[in-house]
Parts: structure tokens; sequence; C-alpha cells
């Protein structure tokens, strides 16, 4: 399994980005798909996660500010991200579960400048 993600850049504090995660095979194998993010010196946690059916959860600091929803037929897993903050700073990682393997994209960057 392939993820690849797009999307990131550079923003203002309150903007918008979508990151995008295509994956190499139909995600409706894929148990559930997630959101990381890293910052520079830090572990990388928990954003958004989505299963099979649709169920989503999120962490504490994003709710109400980011969605993750899914495209089945373009095999894509989405992160809508609104009213951005600096600390949202990182690099954004898809992961997927599939089968009893982990698989993780290269990461894309998402900087919110002040």
């Amino acid at each position: 399994v392939q993820l690849v993600e797009s999307g990131g850049g550079l923003v203002p504090a309150g903007g918008s980005l979508r990151l995008s995660c295509a994956a190499s095979v139909s995600i409706f194998r894929l148990t559930v798909m997630k959101w990381y993010r890293q910052a520079p010196g830090k572990e990388r946690d928990f954003v958004a996660i989505i299963t099979s059916s649709g169920g989503t959860n999120y962490a504490d600091s994003v709710k109400g500010r980011f969605t993750i929803s899914r495209d089945n037929a373009k095999n894509t897993m989405y992160l809508q991200m609104n009213g951005l903050k600096p600390e949202d700073s990182g690099i954004y990682y898809c992961h997927a579960v599939f089968g009893r393997s982990h698989y993780w994209g290269q990461g894309t960057q998402v900087t919110v400048s002040s």
C-alpha cells in the first residue's frame, strides 16, 4: 500500500487548507485511515481518524475546525482544516491499516504564520 499526501503549504492564521491522501489500493480495504502531525522537536500526534464505515473522531485540539472525509471512488482521504492556528504547523502524515499492517505516507508540510 502506498499513501501519497498533498495539499500542504504556507497560510496565515485563520486560513484554510485541504490535505489529500491518495492510496494505491481501494480504500474500502483499509480498516481505518488517520491523520497525524509532527511539529519540529515533538512527537507525532494523532489528529483525526475515519473508519471504513465512515465513523470519525478528532483530537480535542482540532475539534470543530478540522473535518476528515474519504472519497471511496477516488481512493482518497481528505483533511479540511479551517481556522488554522500557528500551533497547527508541522508535517502532516497519512496513516492506514490494511490487514495487520500499518502504512505511512511521506508527509506534507503545513506552516501557519502568525
